[in-house]
């Protein structure tokens, strides 16, 4: 059984623009060190499979990446590669959801059309109001639970 993990975000990024802004902005407003997160599965070889919402690729994908340690943090959670795959399968292409992404902000819950990163991760391992989860919070509850080995 492949093991599933969430993969948070905390490198710096050497795209410049609307990528870093985005970034930078994420971190500020939930006050913390992530600025992304994927729902990643461990395929071997440092590369896994990942499933998010993206900014980058404007909604909802899988794609193979690594995920050096002085970028990401990984959490492993109790999902099973199939549950991800089969969410994904289910909101494959969905737009990125810039207004729930900045609820945070402006209060907002977002669309049930789009997804932003943490949203999709937190719907997906059945989280109730995903879209309240940012990065950074994502990260705490799911940090705390694991820890904790509830």
């Amino acid at each position: 059984m492949k093991q599933v993990y969430l993969a948070f975000y905390k490198g710096r990024t050497d795209h410049h623009g609307l990528a870093r802004l985005s970034d930078w902005l994420t971190r500020w407003v939930t006050r913390g060190d992530y600025s992304h997160c994927e729902l990643a599965v461990d395929q071997g070889n440092d590369e896994f499979l990942c499933y998010s919402s993206s900014v980058r690729d404007k909604g909802v994908r899988r794609k193979a990446m690594s995920l050096p340690p002085d970028k990401w943090d990984l959490v492993p959670i109790k999902a099973t590669s199939e549950s991800v795959e089969a969410f994904f399968q289910q909101n494959d292409a969905m737009k990125y959801d810039w207004l729930g992404a900045v609820g945070f902000v402006i209060f907002n819950r977002g669309r049930k059309d789009k997804y932003f990163c943490s949203e999709f991760c937190a719907d997906c391992l059945g989280l109730i109001d995903s879209w309240r989860y940012s990065p950074n919070m994502l990260h705490a509850v799911t940090s705390s639970v694991h820890d904790k080995k509830l």
